[in-house]
């Protein structure tokens, strides 16, 4: 997962009326099946009460690229309730996703690699 700044999507998706909110479910969506997570289309969120069924697939697919560390329950209620809780709640997740094993330089990764060989 593209790892983004929580704050900053949320401001971003203020600051153009939450044309960058739709961007950036449609490319969060991309990521996460690429990951294996069964998610229709975006187009499916400018379709009034389709969109539900949208959210619905979009909050069990943070769930499954999560591991199960969120709630699709509780994604899909702050993304459809509380989207300005939820956006940057699901980017803070995942954000996690792929955070790095070791903190440092290139050289502990390497050390990493050669204690799993």
């Amino acid at each position: 997962m593209t790892n983004r700044n929580p704050l900053a999507v949320l401001l971003l998706s203020i600051v153009t009326i939450g044309i960058y909110a739709i961007v950036w479910l449609a490319r969060s969506r991309g990521e996460m099946v690429a990951r294996g997570a069964a998610i229709p289309t975006t187009w499916l969120v400018i379709v009034p009460i389709v969109n539900f069924f949208y959210y619905w697939k979009w909050a069990q697919g943070v769930q499954h690229v999560t591991g199960g560390r969120t709630s699709g329950g509780l994604m899909f209620v702050l993304m459809l309730f509380l989207s300005i809780v939820g956006i940057p709640f699901a980017q803070a997740q995942f954000n996690k996703v792929d955070a790095p094993l070791t903190t440092g330089s290139v050289f502990d990764g390497a050390r990493l690699l050669a204690d799993i060989a």
